[in-house]
């Protein structure tokens, strides 16, 4: 499959579970542990954000602060179709993928970026979907395509700190779980029972505000996957 066609259906992937995302959930943890839903969306909105730019060859200090503050304003969705969209476009663009890109670590050629892209987006939509309760099912082509390229990958963002160790209590059982388990994920239905360890810890704290507020949404989601 192109890699202009991967990065594209991974933010397809994306973008169908952010459909879905409710008023109340924005503020619910995610398997990212330092993201909540809303940071993790702010996360992907600010790639694609820099995507077209980078794509062009410019540097960082050319492109600025300009992606600074707030890149979700009042509607997530909306910010994350219309920078996904430019980004789609970029990567399709003559050339895109030969280019030199000028990342924070170093250069290097558009393709490199492109297929960290691809793979950040599938990975974080399965993160959305855990988070919210969503589809946890990825696309199999882009798992299995993601699967090939982190493979020799692996290694060396673990070493940069990008991705956590693999977790030494789950045992993946098919390609998908693999591969999320490669990037740090667990992602048995028993992970979410750390969802109620959570909520009864707040309960213990009295935090009222916690444990009727975001948690409570959180609990009755967790109890519902445990019992099912």
């Amino acid at each position: 499959m192109e890699l202009p066609e991967l990065h594209r259906r991974a933010c397809d992937e994306l973008t169908s579970r952010l459909r879905t995302v409710r008023a109340d959930q924005w503020h619910l943890p995610t398997p990212c542990q330092q993201w909540d839903v809303r940071q993790l969306v702010a996360h992907v909105v600010s790639e694609a954000l820099w995507t077209v730019p980078l794509m062009k060859g410019l540097t960082i200090a050319e492109i600025g602060d300009g992606f600074g503050g707030d890149v979700l304003n009042d509607d997530p969705l909306a910010e994350w179709e219309a920078a996904s969209a430019a980004a789609v476009r970029a990567v399709e663009s003559l050339d895109s993928l030969t280019n030199t890109v000028h990342l924070s670590f170093g250069d290097f050629p558009g393709e490199f970026y492109a297929h960290q892209l691809f793979a950040d987006y599938l990975v974080h939509a399965w993160d959305l979907a855990r988070a919210t309760g969503g589809d946890e099912k990825l696309d199999p082509e882009l798992v299995s395509e993601c699967a090939s390229w982190f493979t020799s990958m692996e290694n060396e963002y673990r070493q940069a700190g990008v991705v956590g160790s693999r977790p030494a209590s789950f045992i993946p059982t098919d390609e998908q779980s693999r591969l999320l388990w490669m990037f740090g994920r667990d992602a048995s239905p028993e992970a979410t029972f750390a969802v109620i360890r959570r909520f009864n810890e707040a309960f213990a704290s009295r935090d009222t505000r916690a444990v009727n507020g975001p948690y409570a949404t959180e609990l009755g989601r967790a109890r519902s996957l445990v019992t099912a």
